[in-house]
């Protein structure tokens, strides 16, 4: 079960928000062959703001993920795109993932 997760916002710099979110897109890439997080969202939550919203099993999978690559490239390009990240850590009270996503459409 997936019992821990972060919540990372990201605030960028003016100008910046195209980036960040080329950014988040090259972050999925890199977590797709992580084993350690089996849900990992990139969020778009206003105009400039920016979320990541991740879970996982057990706390040395969420250990191991902050200190990853993923974490390093975020550390090395907020100067450059955003105000230093809120890197929240939260307990999962319930989820539901599906196997199967549908559109709704």
């Amino acid at each position: 079960m997936l019992s821990l997760g972060l919540f990372v916002r990201l605030e960028a710099k003016p100008g910046k928000e195209k980036e960040i979110a080329a950014f988040l897109m090259q972050g999925l890439q890199m977590v797709q062959g992580e084993t350690i997080n089996p849900l990992w969202f990139a969020l778009r939550l206003g105009p400039s703001t920016f979320g990541v919203f991740d879970a996982f099993q057990n706390e040395p999978g969420r250990q191991a993920h902050l200190n990853g690559p993923i974490a390093k490239a975020l550390m090395a390009q907020t100067p450059n795109l955003m105000a230093p990240p809120s890197i929240e850590k939260l307990d999962v009270l319930g989820a539901k993932i599906s196997r199967e996503v549908g559109n709704a459409d």
